[in-house]
């Protein structure tokens, strides 16, 4: 079988941007450092060595999780031959089961069909779609809604690239984990590059000048409300960068749920944004606790949606 050039182009741009991310933190802390050796001539050696401990912790440990998963696609039990992946099956049967959080029902049903591989089939596609797929769902708007409250704190261009990157491995790395499974190499290499777009939009998101993105008639009424004018921009930014987090973690999901050869870029992107601005209304409920209650409100829709958006019947 020949192998898709494309592959190795993705590969590339995967680890070039790992590359280029590695040297702006790097950068980032020696910048630091240095402004640190006018308070002691030892501050930035002890800055340096919490430093590799957070970059082991915060992102060189998620991501060998990541890469040493098992690769899986949840594509698989749509096979019309299940008996061809059986072995398959009760691997993934064994790790769920394993998932302290998972409905007695769903366990049950999972272990009741564990020898009989149409049934399996069916077991573990109803867990991932109707239980899985809720919980991956609730981890994403909560990793939205750290960026978004960080993002829209730290009113700096390079840490919010920083937290970007950070928040976004730890939820890929939470997915993986929640899901038992990575996406091929070739798509985690897509993930990464995501990511690094990411982080520099959110970079450049510190100048955003809100006056030219929301009409005068829309900035009159925002004057009006006490506290919300000053600080609008940086909801704004936060926001921003909230939803493309968002769109991560879908992108994320869609490929740990249907990893095959079929699945374009043109249908990721159909459903990522749309899906996505869906879930920002809740992660700006969550978020905007600092608002009165009465405009958190307005944001928050009612259990039923959130229901239908996480696959639940």
């Amino acid at each position: 079988m020949k192998k898709d050039p494309t592959n190795k182009l993705w590969y590339l741009a995967g680890i070039g941007a790992m590359i280029l991310v590695l040297m702006m933190i790097t950068s980032s802390a020696l910048q630091i450092g240095n402004q640190l050796s006018a308070i002691h001539e030892y501050a930035p050696y002890v800055f340096y060595g919490l430093a590799i401990l957070l970059a082991y912790f915060l992102i060189v440990r998620p991501i060998l999780i990541i890469l040493f998963s098992p690769s899986f696609s949840i594509g698989t039990t749509l096979e019309k031959n299940p008996r061809r992946n059986y072995r398959v099956f009760r691997k993934v049967a064994k790790r769920l089961i394993e998932q302290k959080d998972l409905p007695d029902a769903l366990r049950d049903k999972i272990i009741e069909s564990y020898k009989n591989p149409v049934l399996l089939k069916e077991a573990i596609n109803n867990t991932y779609n109707h239980h899985i797929k809720k919980k991956m769902n609730k981890t994403i708007r909560e990793h939205a809604k750290t960026v978004m409250v960080s993002t829209a704190i730290s009113q700096n261009g390079r840490l919010d690239f920083i937290t970007v990157i950070l928040v976004n491995v730890k939820m890929i790395k939470d997915l993986v984990v929640i899901c038992g499974f990575r996406p091929s190499y070739r798509n985690l290499a897509k993930l990464v590059v995501n990511v690094f777009a990411t982080a520099l939009v959110a970079e450049g998101l510190e100048n955003l000048n809100i006056n030219d993105i929301l009409p005068q008639s829309t900035m009159s009424m925002l004057g009006e409300i006490p506290l919300i004018k000053p600080i609008m921009s940086s909801v704004l930014e936060g926001v921003s960068n909230a939803l493309l987090t968002l769109r991560i973690g879908i992108v994320t999901r869609k490929y740990l749920f249907d990893d095959s050869e079929d699945l374009t870029k043109e249908k990721i992107r159909f459903g990522a944004l749309v899906e996505a601005a869906q879930h920002l209304p809740m992660v700006i409920a969550d978020g905007l606790f600092i608002f009165p209650k009465a405009i958190v409100n307005l944001f928050k829709p009612k259990q039923p949606k959130i229901d239908a958006l996480d696959g639940s019947k």
